[in-house]
């Protein structure tokens, strides 16, 4: 059930999340978590850092950081196949919603069971 792996992540709307690559850190923003779908909405930026450390300093101006997908919906499978961890949670502007919400208002609500890894081109 989604509810207690939810509440193993621990992941609330507004948490930036980091994930590591071959050759660095990349960043998510968690924009929802739909427990009843068991479906994550995220955000995905194109900053990649060096270390963990340059990762948590650019989230001191999120406005900064530059957007890759603005919302993508992921299954509960296809969101725990990337080892994730929370850095902070910042509230969520409703302009950050706004890929969200468009995906919220289409009727082809489409949702990937493929890692965000895949979904991005990343390695």
């Amino acid at each position: 059930m989604l509810t207690s792996q939810i509440m193993i992540h621990d992941f609330q709307p507004g948490d930036f999340l980091i994930f590591q690559l071959e050759s660095g850190f990349a960043l998510l923003r968690v924009l929802d978590v739909d427990t009843a779908e068991e479906v994550w909405h995220l955000a995905a930026y194109k900053d990649f850092f060096l270390d963990p450390d340059t990762a948590e300093a650019a989230l001191d101006d999120p406005t900064s950081l530059a957007v890759e997908k603005s919302h993508v919906a992921l299954t509960n499978h296809a969101f725990e196949s990337t080892q994730v961890a929370k850095l902070r949670n910042v509230q969520l502007a409703d302009s950050e919603l706004e890929g969200y919400k468009v995906w919220k208002a289409s009727e082809g609500k489409e949702v990937h069971d493929r890692s965000i890894r895949l979904l991005l081109g990343l390695r």
